[in-house]
């Protein structure tokens, strides 16, 4: 066995989360998934609101359970339930397909944040809820004090983890549109609020990097390509040349 090799807690864990997005895998795809990165792999999101659409739900979330790795729909999902208000049919959807956990998001419309809290409040009775806070929207930039204050309240309202927006493509919310951080609200954001609490979406192998350097090994991080999942291993453990040295004599990660 290698040496100085960081260690990551077992699942399920509270922190070093993979949250892997699925944007209308067959279920072929699904096993062959797996069958490779199953034991790497803490959550599946179905990407925004992926699932309205997906003739077999059924069946890929029993391949999803059958594996024991939970699931979610999108935070689009529940917006565009939100905005028809239709938020006791979205409850009822819920319930339906036996869901266990649920995003609150307002990434592409605009719900007042106390109206958001109640929604979590609401919801955290029956499911565990991650909510996500941030625009999908690229003008839309917060202050750090914001970003903050909108994570506080959040969690305070019942929220398991709240989720650092970013898209999937990696260039809104935390990130500038080049797809670089923005290291000085980051840097805010975690004077204030637990890293564990935080999944930082993080797309890009460049943004996986910098977190995981700047947290560490278990630093949680989503909207991961399922083809990613293994690589972004590697990157947490130091096996791959982006971290090769990081972690090397180091007693804690």
């Amino acid at each position: 066995m290698l040496k100085d090799i960081p260690q990551r807690p077992q699942k399920p864990r509270e922190s070093g989360l993979t949250m892997v997005m699925d944007k209308g895998l067959s279920i072929r795809q699904i096993e062959d998934f797996l069958e490779v990165s199953g034991t790497h792999t803490d959550i599946v999101k179905l990407g925004w609101a992926t699932s309205y659409v997906t003739p077999n739900l059924e069946d890929k979330l029993k391949a999803y359970l059958n594996a024991g790795i939970p699931t979610y729909f999108g935070g689009t999902l529940f917006e565009a339930f939100i905005i028809r208000d239709q938020f006791d049919d979205y409850r009822r959807l819920l319930d339906k397909y036996d869901m266990k956990y649920a995003e609150v998001s307002d990434g592409s419309i605009e719900i007042p944040h106390d109206i958001k809290c109640e929604y979590i409040h609401k919801l955290k009775g029956q499911v565990t809820v991650i909510s996500e806070v941030g625009s999908k929207d690229e003008t839309k930039i917060l202050a750090p004090y914001k970003w903050i204050a909108l994570m506080k309240a959040e969690l305070e309202a019942g929220s398991w983890k709240v989720i650092a927006e970013a898209r999937e493509s990696g260039n809104v919310g935390i990130y500038r549109d080049s797809g670089e951080v923005r290291q000085g609200l980051v840097d805010e954001i975690l004077t204030q609020i637990p890293e564990e609490a935080i999944i930082w979406e993080a797309p890009q192998k460049a943004q996986q990097v910098w977190f995981i350097k700047l947290i560490g090994t278990n630093v949680n991080l989503g909207n991961i390509a399922p083809a990613e999942v293994i690589p972004l291993e590697t990157i947490r453990l130091g096996l791959r040349g982006d971290t090769f040295s990081h972690f090397l004599n180091k007693t804690e990660v």
